[in-house]
């Protein structure tokens, strides 16, 4: 087997990467195309059968369907938890903030969750919480105000204050999912099959109880069929080809990209106007979260500080 140079392992970490922001930079257009016949529920239901029949694929070329046996009901009740925050709930809201804000501004709000990471960081998983990281949660929360309000900041005038609550829900649920998933390490292509199916299992009641089975047009099923296997589906082989050829810390702050060509995307295939105070929100969110990467001198603790100053 040829060794790959670390040139070579960058340049695909970057092709991946590059076609992994391709892909998820879709989700708001996507979304929009599909909740024109279907709601939320009935759009995950769809959806997630074809993600579980694409992961379950690549389980099975990887052959990888015996790591599968080798898991405990604790392991699977930890992963199906996992699955139960990231692909369920999740997109439940986020379908649903979909719905009622514009495309721009209810994935830019639930693109947050960096920001919220942090936040929850701190009580579950012990992480110190710094100056450096306050400044960054308080930049990254003057940018969600400016979307929210349209740029009007003092008179607090919102579009969809729901739909606006609803895709910040959605990016709290994903940020307690990266946390939570920071705690455990299983195989990653196995954990996102059974994410999926846990999925399924939690909204095929769900939809029965509060929704209604309906069968979209055939237009919308290339909409479903795109979202299924591509977006929620192979788009997450080529996160972790990209995690594996290259720097971690690089990779992950290059997703922040993925706003702004989903901006791109809904300017293009939407039609949608996109405000100036979505994009100045946008940058000072990203700001906000990248300050949080970049290497100081030395990271103060907030409890030292304090002492310091006493």
């Amino acid at each position: 087997m040829l060794k790959l140079s670390k040139t070579n392992k960058t340049a695909q970490s970057f092709f991946y990467l590059g076609l992994c922001i391709l892909s998820w930079g879709l989700i708001p257009v996507v979304t929009k195309n599909i909740l024109v016949e279907l709601n939320n529920l009935q759009m995950l239901f769809y959806s997630t059968i074809f993600s579980c029949i694409v992961m379950g694929g690549i389980v099975l070329f990887q052959k990888k369907i015996s790591v599968l046996a080798t898991y405990s009901i604790h392991d699977y009740a930890k992963v199906g938890m996992l699955g139960f925050l990231g692909t369920y709930l999740y997109y439940v809201l986020l379908y649903a903030a979909l719905a009622l804000t514009s495309a721009s501004e209810g994935f830019i709000l639930a693109y947050t969750w960096p920001m919220l990471v942090i936040i929850l960081a701190f009580p579950l998983l012990k992480e110190r919480l710094t100056v450096k990281k306050l400044c960054s949660i308080f930049i990254s929360f003057l940018g969600i105000v400016v979307i929210v309000t349209h740029g009007s900041i003092f008179t607090l005038s919102f579009t969809s204050l729901q739909g606006d609550m609803l895709a910040l829900g959605g990016a709290g649920v994903f940020a307690l999912f990266s946390v939570l998933g920071k705690k455990y390490h299983y195989d990653q292509v196995v954990s996102v099959f059974i994410y999926f199916v846990t999925a399924l299992v939690i909204i095929t009641p769900t939809l029965f109880l509060f929704s209604s089975l309906k069968v979209p047009s055939f237009h919308v099923w290339l909409w479903l069929l795109l979202n299924g296997f591509l977006v929620n589906g192979i788009s997450y082989i080529f996160w972790f080809k990209a995690l594996e050829y290259g720097d971690t810390s690089v990779t992950s702050n290059a997703l922040y990209l993925t706003p702004f060509l989903s901006l791109v995307y809904i300017a293009l295939f939407l039609g949608e106007q996109i405000l100036l105070s979505s994009i100045v929100g946008l940058v000072i969110i990203v700001v906000g979260i990248v300050l949080q990467s970049v290497n100081l001198r030395q990271e103060v603790p907030v409890r030292k500080e304090m002492d310091v100053k006493n």
